[in-house]
């Protein structure tokens, strides 16, 4: 049996599973703004038509869900994988990938 796309595109690119579990620790981690986000979202929703009008927030928090091991693991053996942990995988091979100047890559590419 062939190897999957991904453990192909993570041994061409020379990238280690644990800088990509690393970094999407970082890009998905809650922060302070996140929670802020989210507070003001909810008090935009339940805001009633005599209180004080609250600005509806455009941003998007972080999902705060970084990408597993079992994850990884699921990937490298070609398995099949949620959307959402799919595009965690990707924004953290892309970070690593922008940090050795490299070019971004499309999910296509990685599944």
């Amino acid at each position: 049996m062939s190897e999957a796309k991904f453990a192909e595109f993570l041994k061409t690119k020379k990238l280690d599973l644990r800088r990509i579990q690393a970094a999407s620790h970082n890009l998905e981690s809650f922060k302070p703004e996140d929670r802020a986000i989210r507070l003001s979202k909810r008090q935009a929703k339940t805001a009633g038509d005599g209180e004080k009008k609250v600005e509806k927030e455009t941003r998007k928090s972080r999902s705060g869900r970084p990408v597993t091991g079992r994850a990884l693991a699921i990937a490298l053996a070609g398995g099949s994988l949620p959307g959402p942990i799919k595009h965690r995988i990707l924004r953290a091979v892309n970070h690593l990938l922008e940090q050795k100047k490299q070019d971004k890559i499309e999910l296509r590419t990685l599944f």
